[in-house]
């Protein structure tokens, strides 16, 4: 399966999509969050193999991008074909997170590109990327997401933050005991919490 290596290869795809869209003349606003994300910000240089959508945006609003339009979807697929991609380069699977809820703030901080006409592409800011991730790493365990959150370099407060936002996702006891876990592995100490 081919990755997504650099941040140049992440803004051709999405100019490749952009192309595409014009072409049917369908106009999007994606929300992104996760490896693509932290490319297209310069916060990491590593491989990712898609490029994850939490949301669609329409006049300043967020909703659910599950199911894709059949425009984006139709454009998706061809991008997929011309760069050897699987289908599922772009995808909806952080979805969920629009239903639970995101960080307070999150659609002001957003930092957006557009990719010709017909795509704008909202990239997740850095703290809300650190939520996303300090999230990931709890739940999934340690590895890409850890590292991730490293290279993020959350402060304290931006992590305190982001523990009682994972904590709305996932109030579960065995959750509490690994995000006291990791938090305790970055530095934060339980009693703060």
């Amino acid at each position: 399966m081919e990755k997504i290596q650099t941040k140049e290869s992440a803004e051709g795809l999405l100019e490749a999509l952009g192309e595409q869209l014009a072409t049917a003349a369908a106009r999007f606003e994606i929300v992104v969050i996760g490896g693509s994300g932290l490319l297209a910000l310069d916060i990491v240089e590593r491989a990712t193999r898609d490029v994850d959508i939490v949301a669609l945006r329409s006049d300043s609003e967020l909703r659910s991008p599950a199911p894709l339009p059949e425009a984006l979807q139709v454009a998706r697929d061809r991008v997929a074909r011309d760069f050897s991609l699987p289908e599922d380069w772009l995808n909806t699977g952080p979805a969920n997170l629009l239903d639970f809820g995101l960080p307070e703030g999150f659609a002001e901080r957003l930092e957006s590109r557009s990719f010709g006409n017909y795509l704008t592409v909202h990239f997740a800011s850095r703290l809300d990327q650190i939520h996303f991730k300090l999230y990931a790493a709890v739940d999934q365990g340690p590895g890409k997401h850890s590292k991730d959150l490293e290279a993020l370099a959350p402060t304290h407060e931006e992590l305190l933050q982001a523990a009682r936002w994972s904590r709305t996702h996932d109030p579960s006891p065995g959750f509490d005991q690994e995000l006291r876990r990791a938090l305790a592995h970055l530095g934060v100490d339980d009693g703060d919490l």
